[in-house]
């Protein structure tokens, strides 16, 4: 795939990657990099997503962890369809 990436993923077991593009729309097939190593692949977004908030990389179940830079940032309090948008109406973070 050549293009400028729509989703960043830093690490090959995180579950959430970052939107790095204003306008994301849902239907949009994203281009996602991983910047691990640079590897990418193909995700539909399933919702409108705000540069900046999270997409989900698989289906995610309520109280499941979610991991960004390959650790735990928090816990879903509600499940993500693969493609939904991640943000604080179905995350809580550890932090507080």
């Amino acid at each position: 795939m050549i293009g400028i990436p729509h989703l960043l993923v830093h690490e090959h077991n995180d579950n959430v990657g970052v939107v790095v593009v204003e306008g994301l729309k849902s239907g949009t097939k994203m281009l996602c990099c991983i910047t691990a190593d640079n590897s990418t692949f193909e995700l539909e977004a399933m919702a409108d997503v705000p540069i900046g908030h999270k997409v989900a990389l698989d289906d995610l179940k309520k109280g499941d962890t979610a991991t960004k830079y390959g650790e735990d940032i928090g816990k879903f309090i509600s499940d993500v369809i693969k493609g939904g948008h991640v943000h604080v109406h179905n995350l809580k973070t550890k932090r507080w």
